[in-house]
């Protein structure tokens, strides 16, 4: 493995040339329709890292959760999260199925951190490829509060944070209105294996289920683009792998939501309670497809 900032440094900085993001993210700026242009060379690193035995499994749940959307009810995805390749990787799944599945890559559209836009060049490049609306999360609030000295400087930061936020749920609303489908990241950041943090789902989620209509899960087995721990997202270690992506049925989100408060009874943080059912269910899912990725290993690990 060798990071991909090195191993693809050209086709990175063709990436590059053809940008047009905002570095400085604003409320004017949140949301972001994908950069086709970007794409078009993401897909062939994608192609070449995926082993014999990687796709999309039970897409016909995301093809329904489509329908719906295009009916006018609200639905969003919720997906396990281990590395920068896991959004262009569904989108590169799906729009190599029919025509169904093409449509469905074009209705996606993800929230995403301001880290991403803000903190690398190159991961800003990587996410401009997809259609995202821009937050600015609580966590990283926090991480940004202990850096900063002057006190007013942290109320221009807060009240950037705010500004952003409240744009952002604004665009939420109007895509939500216009048959897309909602991705997010429970946890709210990639899985580190030396931090269990890393996999427990942020309370705010509970507040996005409560204001959709239906929902799938989506579990990710494999991983094309590895965490260097020694290494900022710049690199990240590229690697051959095996990716399976296995998607829920569809679930009403009121009834999950509702189903759970009741079990957790009076004393727990009901909040809290709904998201860590969320992350329960990703982990039972992504258990059950491990077997089936496993399976016969590829040719090349032969």
């Amino acid at each position: 493995m060798e990071p991909i900032s090195a191993r693809y440094k050209e086709t990175i900085g063709r990436m590059i040339g053809l940008s047009r993001g905002y570095p400085d993210i604003d409320k004017g700026h949140v949301f972001q329709e994908g950069n086709l242009a970007i794409r078009a060379l993401i897909d062939p690193i994608l192609q070449e890292n995926l082993a014999e035995g990687s796709g999309l499994r039970n897409a016909s749940h995301l093809f329904k959760l489509h329908r719906l959307a295009r009916e006018g009810r609200a639905v969003l995805i919720l997906s396990e999260h281990y590395s920068n390749a896991d959004l262009p990787a569904l989108i590169y799944f799906l729009s190599r199925l029919e025509e169904e599945g093409r449509a469905a890559s074009e209705a996606i559209v993800a929230m995403a951190g301001i880290k991403l836009h803000e903190e690398n060049l190159l991961i800003r490049v990587l996410t401009e490829a997809y259609t995202r609306i821009v937050i600015y999360p609580r966590r990283y609030l926090e991480i940004i509060r202990s850096k900063i000295k002057e006190p007013h400087d942290l109320v221009q930061e807060v009240l950037k944070s705010n500004s952003i936020n409240r744009a952002a749920m604004k665009a939420l609303a109007r895509v939500k209105a216009q048959g897309k489908m909602v991705l997010v990241y429970p946890a709210g950041t990639r899985f580190r294996p030396w931090d269990s943090g890393s996999k427990r789902g942020v309370r705010e989620i509970d507040s996005y289920i409560k204001t959709f209509d239906a929902m799938v899960f989506i579990s990710i087995n494999g991983n094309v683009l590895r965490i260097n721990p020694a290494g900022e997202m710049s690199e990240d270690l590229i690697a051959r792998d095996r990716l399976v992506m296995t998607v829920s049925p569809v679930i009403g989100c009121r009834e999950f939501r509702a189903a759970v408060k009741v079990e957790a009874g009076f004393r727990e943080d009901k909040k809290q309670r709904v998201v860590d059912e969320v992350m329960k269910r990703l982990d039972d899912l992504h258990r059950d497809a491990e077997k089936f990725r496993l399976g016969p290993p590829p040719p090349e690990a032969g």
